[in-house]
């Protein structure tokens, strides 16, 4: 299994849970093998140019659906190289705001910033990664306008955020869950359409003044595009089984997650929804091809 970020990462922990039981279930090692970089396409290419047998799956993510409008050379297609086998989870992200700003909900945060057209600064792991591309459709469905700062990782920029050199971030629900236990940093709203069972008084962002917006965090198990249909069945039964398990829901659940599960033409209509998706938000963001 390729899981095309760092080991310790979120999705490196999703996809280490799911490959431990799919080697339960097998009596076959599933091996998870992380290949980072290039916004998440080294490991996408390898798993597009693999023998489809089978035999290497990729986890990927929604820098898949993004990279595809985002990036200019792209190796490998996303929606021709691939075959859906099932979404496996869907993550939230969390607006949080250093205690300097005023703001304590949305709506305080739109009013804020258009009264300081690019005075609120907001960093990011990276120019077209999720986060970014997160704050930059709120700016866009609210009319505001703000500075974003892309940094190579969301350690530094949650350094410079809780020092104060930035504003707000959007970040993924369990870096930052320590810091709002502390005050350090003030949560507003989450990106999904449904509150977290991990901070149940957090509203949506789409209950908080902006209806329709979403922009989630999600993992989608794929495979080669010539995979054969027998064993796409096989591979997707027992990905489907982990996923209804209650412990792997728990344990989802635990990192701010829903364990979805999917059949493969649902997880395909969402693939290709989330591209049009995030194509409409990097051209309304004014982002270019790298």
């Amino acid at each position: 299994m390729i899981v095309p970020f760092a080991p310790g990462a979120g999705q490196d922990i999703t996809g280490r849970l799911l490959a431990q039981r799919l080697t339960d279930a097998w009596g076959q090692q599933v091996v998870v093998d992380n290949r980072p970089g290039a916004g998440a396409s080294i490991g996408a290419e390898i798993v597009a140019r693999a023998p489809a047998d089978g035999y290497t799956l990729l986890l990927a993510n929604e820098a898949m659906a993004i990279n595809t409008t985002l990036s200019r050379k792209l190796p490998f297609d996303a929606q021709r190289d691939f075959a859906a086998i099932s979404l496996i989870v869907i993550n939230p992200r969390i607006f949080v705001v250093h205690p300097g700003v005023p703001a304590k909900d949305i709506k305080e945060l739109v009013a804020f910033a258009r009264s300081k057209p690019g005075g609120i600064s907001y960093g990011s792991s990276g120019v077209g990664t999720g986060p970014h591309l997160a704050a930059a459709l709120f700016a866009s469905m609210s009319k505001v306008d703000m500075t974003h700062v892309p940094y190579k990782g969301v350690a530094p920029a949650m350094t410079d955020l809780l020092s104060g050199q930035l504003q707000l971030i959007v970040a993924a629900v369990l870096s930052v869950i320590p810091h709002i236990q502390t005050t350090r940093l003030r949560p507003l709203a989450l990106t999904t359409t449904t509150r977290s069972a991990v901070l149940p008084t957090v509203p949506t962002v789409a209950e908080s003044g902006l209806p329709g917006y979403e922009a989630t965090a999600w993992s989608m198990l794929m495979a080669p595009a010539q995979t054969p249909r027998a064993l796409i069945t096989r591979i997707h039964a027992s990905t489907a089984k982990t996923i209804d398990n209650a412990d792997v829901r728990k344990r989802y659940a635990a990192e701010g997650g829903e364990a979805v599960g999917s059949t493969s033409e649902a997880a395909s209509k969402f693939m290709n929804a989330e591209i049009q998706r995030w194509a409409k938000v990097i051209k309304e963001a004014g982002l270019r091809p790298e």
